[in-house]
């Protein structure tokens, strides 16, 4: 809180590049929309990555740490006006930000009535805040899970407030090993997203006792730490950014591998829909999948997007969505 509220008052105080690594260019619509996002806001956002993902219209979004509101006021405009985000962030400093350009924002996008809400509150305790089980489709959080001491409650939470077929998109620095007593005590560091950094298999671990399906990885690219001092703390281990997707798939969605064909109605992504780091998949073209990957698209948002059929050629031999 004291970090973020009071130490750093814009994207330069940071002292690496750990909070705002980009993974892989804006695509246009999301250029835009930052574009629209009041330039305090943007200011006060220590983001990492893209958790920005596809096929938002009319979706009910949490965002986990929200901060200054920057991802929020994007999402806003991408789900439109009978959609709805909710900003969720410990620190008071930033929550005031994001609530006192709620009508500044509204009005700029041509909406009646505002959809963002902010909320003063605990990532490891939604419910305290009043967040009921299954009320939203998607829940994202942009490099601030580090920032939790207990991870495991993060992803519980996340995964009792997501509907039946719900995402968790987000975005977060990962440690090449398990981080010593001495790193995760450091106060910088630790305000930097470094100190707090789960080791990669951890996830895995995680995700699977929480019950999200395996953790299809988006995108990565290695942390760079820039200052001596740091790096002869850090030692060996390294970081990277990176952003994953799980999902909440209910047991009724299960069955066995299969092809599916994208109908290319996504907007913004017609031509093709890149899910994650294995899986693109091209209009029209038919692609064998495992059965985690056929459950994931036949109970999410996107199965109206994919025709999906049971069997395919290469469907004994599964490709699996983890990195």
């Amino acid at each position: 809180q004291d970090y973020y509220g009071k130490e750093l008052q814009k994207s330069e105080d940071l002292k690496t590049n750990a909070c705002i690594t980009s993974a892989r260019p804006l695509p246009k619509a999301v250029r835009e929309a930052l574009e629209r996002v009041h330039e305090e806001v943007v200011a006060r956002y220590y983001g990492c990555g893209l958790v920005i993902p596809e096929c938002l219209a009319s979706c009910r979004i949490l965002d986990l740490g929200s901060g200054s509101g920057r991802d929020c006021y994007l999402l806003s405009q991408l789900v439109g006006e009978q959609g709805h985000v909710t900003g969720i962030d410990m620190t008071e400093g930033q929550v005031e930000v994001a609530k006192k350009h709620i009508a500044y924002h509204m009005n700029k996008f041509g909406y009646q009535k505002p959809n963002v809400e902010f909320l003063q509150g605990y990532m490891e305790k939604l419910g305290d805040a009043g967040l009921a089980d299954e009320s939203y489709d998607i829940v994202i959080s942009n490099c601030v899970i580090n920032l939790a001491p207990d991870k495991r409650a993060v992803l519980r939470e996340a995964y009792r407030v997501l509907k039946p077929g719900g995402e968790m998109y987000f975005s977060d620095v990962y440690a090449s090993q398990r981080l010593s007593e001495t790193i995760r005590k450091h106060r910088v560091l630790w305000g930097e997203c470094l100190a707090g950094a789960l080791y990669w298999r951890d996830l895995y671990s995680i995700a699977e006792e929480v019950g999200f399906s395996p953790p299809c990885l988006v995108t990565a690219s290695p942390i760079t730490i820039g200052d001596k001092e740091l790096e002869s703390i850090i030692g060996d281990c390294r970081f990277v950014s990176a952003t994953f997707r799980l999902f909440k798939v209910p047991g009724s969605s299960r069955a066995g591998p299969g092809q599916v064909i994208y109908n290319g109605r996504i907007v913004g992504h017609e031509r093709e829909l890149v899910f994650d780091a294995n899986f693109t998949f091209k209009e029209g073209e038919v692609v064998d999948v495992d059965a985690e990957m056929a459950a994931i698209l036949r109970s999410s948002r996107f199965a109206e997007k994919f025709l999906i059929r049971a069997g395919g050629a290469n469907a004994a031999a599964p490709r699996g969505c983890c990195c």
